[in-house]
């Protein structure tokens, strides 16, 4: 709505296009939180400029960040500090600090916001924390070093993935228990539902794949191999994977093979391959979804990816070791 209220105030005052396409523009801002975890900070981006707006202290070790479904906080796993940073993105200032437990990697919120579920990798534990109060809610034993995590649309389901079990766990919230196992390929490292809901897609960093699960059923239905050419199959290894709005083109980093995967999720045919910085990790889009930015490690930056025409046009310096983004429309 405030959106369309300002376009309209656009179309009423303005007597020049270009002060109307700035004032658009305006409206559409985005702002890129980025976690660099060598330097223990948060980079913060103007999404439509791309210039660093600040750098944020954090704890050690930053990896998994999301933000609140009011677009109010930005929340940072630390890994080496057991706790996660809480960012206030109207005034980009830390406000409180959650102890998770050991070494949070991912984490993830309830439809609502007000749950929190993280990975803790050295004790096998899903944590689920009340994000209001930081009260532990629940503690649920999963496979051995979890990591990616995703939430069905109604909140009933939480899918976790472990690396060395090289399996998906189906958590029902309300039991706060694993439902189900599904095996996938060797490391698995992230794991996100279909905006239909319908499907769970799990990217496996050593098996060099991506596992396609049923939600309903549990099993696999279809696994998605990579193959580029010059690019030894070795250095294939999937990590981030976002789905467009409609649900019809995902997009899946392939770490060290410097690349993101274009996939047609009907026929499940890689499309493209763009080719980005080295050791890319994690992927977010724009609020309209008309920019995919991608994080690489070991370049140190995040690529910024043209959605429409598939292209990648830019490059961003961040911090060192930069891992994961949450974008705040």
């Amino acid at each position: 709505m405030r959106s369309c209220s300002v376009m309209l105030r656009c179309i009423v005052v303005c007597s020049v296009p270009i002060a109307c396409a700035l004032l658009a523009s305006q409206a559409a801002a985005n702002t890129l939180f980025v976690s660099n975890e060598r330097d223990n900070t948060v980079t913060v981006l103007d999404g439509d400029s791309l210039a660093v707006i600040k750098t944020i202290p954090v704890g050690e070790r930053p990896r998994g960040i999301v933000i609140t479904p009011d677009y109010r906080q930005v929340l940072v796993c630390n890994g080496d500090s057991d706790d996660i940073t809480v960012i206030d993105t109207a005034t980009l200032s830390v406000t409180r600090t959650l102890e998770t437990g050991p070494d949070p990697e991912t984490l993830a919120l309830s439809p609502s916001g007000d749950l929190v579920y993280v990975s803790n990798e050295n004790d096998s534990m899903v944590t689920v924390l009340v994000l209001e109060s930081g009260e532990v809610r629940a503690r649920i034993p999963v496979g051995i070093e979890p990591e990616g995590l995703a939430v069905s649309r109604d909140g009933r389901v939480v899918v976790d993935v472990s690396e060395s079990t090289s399996m998906a766990h189906f958590i029902d919230t309300t039991a706060e228990r694993v439902f189900a196992n599904v095996l996938v390929d060797t490391r698995p490292r992230i794991v996100e539902f279909t905006p239909d809901g319908q499907q769970v897609w799990v990217s496996s960093e050593v098996g060099g794949t991506v596992s396609v699960i049923d939600a309903a059923s549990q099993k696999v239905v279809h696994k998605v191999a990579f193959n580029i050419p010059g690019v030894r199959k070795e250095l294939i290894s999937p990590v981030g994977v976002r789905f467009s709005s409609d649900g019809r083109t995902a997009f899946v980093a392939l770490g060290r093979a410097n690349r993101v995967a274009v996939i047609d999720t009907a026929s499940y045919e890689v499309k493209r391959y763009l080719l980005v910085g080295q050791r890319v990790w994690q992927l977010a889009f724009s609020g309209d979804g008309s920019r995919l930015y991608a994080v690489n490690g070991l370049t140190n930056d995040v690529s910024v990816v043209d959605t429409v025409r598939l292209e990648v046009f830019k490059s961003v310096p961040v911090g060192r070791l930069p891992w994961g983004i949450a974008v705040k429309p």
